[in-house]
């Protein structure tokens, strides 16, 4: 893997934040699960802590603990400013202001940073990234991915896209993407041209509205599964 950290911007969500952007039921928290692209995410530990199944995967994951505590802290005030900037494009509901932000998202990567030591040696931490990913075919009953395709549509090519999707699905028996939006909250517009491609290949994939909203309009995932 070639990525370098200080292109990186370290950016971690809580399990209550993965419940509702995923709309994740009693039944899909039973299920051995995928998060990829986690990064710093609390996801990880909180689940493991409640007993249950998780890996979580990420190129990210090739840094030590310190390297990545480091580079947290030297993005952290950039990433407030620049929410701070465009506060209008937000959801001030259940995060009340930039600052309660920040501290909602240092409290997930300091759990984060607490557990990469462990989950490393337990394996449940992966070094990997897409769209080529170690796993076995369907190892996975589902597999997530937050905040990363389709939210960076302008980096990131639609045959890249499809080609994570498809990756995802053939390690999971469901794929699960959020949001929609790209992260100046534009709409993607790799998502439908996606889902055209998805289901010429015989796949079913659906737009589902989420009970979380944090970007404006962004309360939406695709689902993806075998037909």
């Amino acid at each position: 893997m070639g990525l370098q950290l200080q292109n990186v911007i370290p950016w971690g969500r809580r399990l209550e934040e993965y419940l509702r952007m995923f709309d994740l039921s009693s039944a899909d928290r039973q299920l051995s699960i995928l998060d990829c692209a986690g990064g710093p995410a609390s996801f990880n530990c909180e689940r493991t802590r409640l007993g249950y199944r998780v890996i979580s995967c990420d190129p990210i994951y090739q840094f030590s603990t310190a390297e990545i505590a480091q580079r947290i802290e030297e993005t952290y005030p950039t990433v407030i400013e620049g929410v701070e900037a465009n506060k209008e494009n937000y959801v001030w509901k259940d995060v009340k202001s930039p600052a309660h932000l920040g501290e909602i998202r240092m409290m997930a990567m300091r759990q984060f940073l607490e557990d990469l030591p462990v989950g490393i040696e337990q394996g449940r931490y992966i070094p990997a990234e897409l769209p080529v990913l170690p796993f076995n075919n369907q190892q996975f009953d589902l597999a997530l991915c937050g905040h990363f395709l389709f939210s960076y549509s302008d980096f990131f090519s639609q045959e890249f896209h499809i080609a994570s999707i498809l990756e995802l699905c053939r390690v999971a028996a469901e794929v699960r993407i959020f949001p929609l939006l790209k992260i100046n909250n534009e709409p993607s517009p790799m998502v439908e041209p996606a889902m055209q491609e998805l289901k010429a290949r015989g796949y079913q994939v659906e737009k589902r509205f989420v009970p979380y909203e944090f970007q404006k309009n962004g309360n939406q995932m695709l689902v993806c599964r075998p037909a």
